[in-house]
């Protein structure tokens, strides 16, 4: 038998396939760079628009910035009034005598007088000022009184824009006594009511005399003005009056007398009555009242004493009465004496106030000193801008000095955007937001806490709704569900996530808000009666034989517990009118009949508010959008735990549900906190559904039944309309920053926890 060739050898394995390829090396080395480079990239993004917002949220912390410009000498006289136009080009003086001087602060400083047209014989004893209609009110000694109104014309000549300034006088009109010198006057004009006030000197008695005037309008213009009805108004005050206001509604008088006491008279029809009596500056060494001036809006008096102290009433509802009344809402740092000069903004709750050198700018609003200087020379007069971006100030040699302002955002500050306001009209300090209103006396409220807190309160409810069900689904659905059904379900969850928050929120008002509406007590039983019907259901499927329970093979329970649930919700959803008619009955205050209807329930057990878009409806819509993205998450964390702790808690006769509860959930714990994290900075960020969904109104409650304002919801409504570079937009930034300030520190602090989490559930 011939030989067998040896068997031949298999060659050995070459050392090049040991060699990674030279491109692997490249792209693998690009990677590295490119992770690192794309990381920092992210990184410099974030804080890029970090810094970029702070930029923009820094001007709403300065204070104003005053600086001189350029002083004019006047000629001698005795100076009594001082008003200014609206670009600060021509100012008016006006004297002892009536006389008014203009100066042309364009024109090389040319001196103007004035000729308002009426007798220059007449002994001028009073003047008042109206910066807001610009007009002067001067009294005479023998007892009338004359309107001037101040007229400003912009006029254009090749090119140049050149303010003129001119004044026409009203007649002379009594106020019921006559020969007898007026010492104080008054005046308010609402365009439709006219009314003027002074107080007169007779025989050496100060008494207190008003009109109400009338003005027949035509087609051909505004008539001539004369009284319709004088009063005496003495007999309701106590003491000599001294100072005097009327409001620009012409239905109110504030008069402060010798003693210390203000009198706050309302005209009423043809009637004038005294409604209110105080003492601004009781319980103080000197309570005497030294300035009594309004702010803007002729709702806050701005009050001074002797010593300087500043105090200022404004007009509310107290709590026990039904009519507004003054009281005290703001007091302010002492000046060295009595206020000698004083001008209200006509743009915003400023004022300028002073005693001799000393001059104080001031926000009625925010009780904020926004700046304040002891000037070289004493001051006589002065007199804000109407642009609030001059002050004017007139010294005691006659020499008028005029100053830049550059204070954008007075309403703003720490203490208007996060503290407790005492607001115009409020009957008490108060978080509020209300950025806009109806007119120019309009007192901006800028506080972020209602927004925050309706964040939260969002936040709040939709986490409720979303938490449980994602994941209990989740665990459902990783642990428990055949895994046919598993492949199925998790893509339907994840398309959940692609429905546009701008749909859920059409169908959360237009369908399920008005669903509810009608239906909470229906709601509140399958919230109560499902859960109670599934653990009854589950420990009866629990105690039923072993030959029986097999018939349903692991993982199919839910086709078969599906049907039940859902006729059971559909008779909880039935059931709930005959729950209202039983539980939810309340009494109609008027006809005294019972109503069976738990919209009219709730106000009238809890105090709190019913409305249709609520936090109810918000929960739900907004759970809706977080489900997906905690379910998906959680999934996958419970799906990833080893397969072995699984079998090894079985085989040691842990049932499936104890493996899920006390084995597979702690080690997924931290992707299982990721996912809420995710999930609540998703409900934290949400915008479309909130406005669509609430009332979107930034109130103060957790009431359920109420709706909120968000900081995103606030963002997107109010920037389209916010003026650019304006306290509102700036403002709005500051929202933006608070929202990323809130999510840092939630992410931050989910990080830690899930790196504990991690560290301590992990497998060895």
């Amino acid at each position: 038998m011939p030989a067998q060739p040896p068997a031949k050898r298999p060659d050995k394995p070459s050392p090049r396939r040991f060699i990674t390829a030279r491109s692997t090396l490249l792209v693998d080395r690009f990677m590295t760079h490119f992770i690192k480079v794309g990381g920092v990239a992210v990184i410099v993004a974030v804080l890029g628009i970090f810094l970029f917002i702070l930029w923009q949220v820094i001007p709403l912390f300065r204070h104003a910035r005053v600086e001189e410009l350029r002083s004019v000498q006047l000629p001698p006289g005795d100076y009594r009034l001082l008003a200014i136009d609206e670009y600060s080009e021509h100012p008016v003086l006006v004297d002892s005598n009536g006389l008014l001087t203009a100066v042309n602060l364009t024109q090389n400083d040319a001196v103007i007088r004035l000729d308002p047209g009426f007798d220059s014989d007449r002994t001028i004893t009073a003047t008042a000022y109206q910066p807001e209609r610009q007009e002067f009110i001067f009294g005479t000694a023998d007892g009338l009184f004359s309107v001037v109104d101040l007229q400003y014309e912009a006029r254009f000549s090749d090119g140049t824009r050149a303010i003129h300034a001119s004044a026409k006088a009203g007649p002379f009109l009594s106020l019921g006594q006559t020969n007898h010198p007026l010492i104080a006057i008054a005046y308010g004009d609402s365009s439709e009511f006219k009314l003027a006030a002074a107080i007169q000197d007779v025989n050496g008695r100060r008494e207190l005399h008003a009109a109400t005037l009338f003005q027949e309008r035509t087609l051909f213009g505004a008539g001539e003005i004369s009284v319709r009805q004088t009063y005496d108004l003495t007999p309701l005050i106590d003491g000599n009056p001294r100072l005097l206001l009327v409001n620009q509604k012409a239905d109110g008088i504030t008069v402060a007398n010798d003693q210390g006491e203000v009198f706050y008279l309302v005209r009423s029809g043809d009637d004038i009555t005294l409604r209110q009596r105080f003492r601004p500056f009781e319980f103080l060494p000197d309570a005497n009242v030294a300035s009594m001036e309004y702010l803007l809006g002729d709702v806050t008096l701005v009050l001074t004493n002797p010593d300087g102290e500043n105090r200022l009433y404004s007009l509310f509802i107290p709590p026990e009465g039904n009519d507004r009344q003054f009281g005290l809402t703001k007091t302010f740092p002492s000046l060295q004496g009595g206020a000698g000069f004083y001008s209200p903004s006509l743009r915003n709750k400023a004022f300028l106030i002073g005693h001799e050198n000393r001059v104080s700018l001031r926000y009625g609003t925010t009780e904020d000193i926004r700046w304040e200087a002891t000037m070289p020379y004493p001051v006589q007069l002065a007199r804000l801008s109407g642009k609030y971006d001059r002050i004017v100030l007139l010294d005691e040699n006659e020499r008028l000095h005029v100053l830049s302002l550059q204070d954008p955002h007075p309403e703003a500050g720490a203490r208007a955007m996060f503290g407790r306001m005492w607001y115009e009209g409020a009957s008490q300090p108060k978080y509020e937001w209300q950025s806009t209103g109806g007119s120019d006396d309009f007192e901006p409220k800028l506080s972020l806490v209602p927004l925050i807190l309706g964040t939260l309160k969002g936040t709040l409810y939709a986490m409720l709704f979303a938490v449980p069900v994602a994941l209990l689904a989740a665990i459902y659905t990783s642990q428990f569900a055949h895994p046919h059904f598993r492949v199925w379900i998790k893509p339907l969850m994840e398309i959940m996530a692609s429905l546009p928050s701008v749909v859920l929120g059409f169908l959360a008002a237009l369908w399920l808000a008005p669903l509810l509406e009608t239906r909470v007590p229906s709601l509140l039983l399958m919230c109560a009666g499902i859960p109670v019907a599934a653990m009854v259901f589950g420990w009866v499927w629990s105690l039923l034989p072993v030959r029986l329970r097999v018939l349903i093979k692991p993982g199919q329970e839910f086709l078969y517990f599906t049907p039940l649930f859902l006729l059971l919700a559909w008779i909880c959803w039935q059931l709930g009118p005959a729950l209202e008619a039983i539980l939810f009955v309340v009494r109609d205050p008027v006809s005294g009949e019972l109503h069976a209807d738990f919209r009219r329930w709730w106000p009238a057990v809890t105090g709190a508010d019913f409305e249709q878009r609520n936090s109810l409806v918000v929960g739900f819509a907004m759970g809706f959008a977080v489900i997906p993205i905690i379910f998906t998450i959680s999934e996958d964390s419970l799906s990833n735990v080893p397969a072995t702790l699984r079998s090894g808690s079985l085989a040691l006769g842990a049932s499936r549900w104890q493996t899920a509860l006390r084995v597979i959930v702690p080690t997924a714990s931290a992707g299982i906190f990721s996912a809420l994290m995710i999930g609540l900075g998703r409900a934290v960020g949400e915008t479309m559904i909130v406005v669509m969904a609430t009332g979107n109104t930034p109130i103060m409650d957790l009431n359920i039944f109420s709706g909120m304002r968000t900081l995103s919801a606030n963002i997107a409504v109010e920037l389209p309309e916010a003026p650019h570079h304006g306290t509102l937009y700036r403002t709005l930034f500051l929202g933006a920053m608070v929202l990323f300030i809130m999510t840092f520190l939630v992410n931050t602090l989910a990080e830690v926890l899930r790196q504990r989490l991690r560290e301590k559930y992990k497998l060895v």
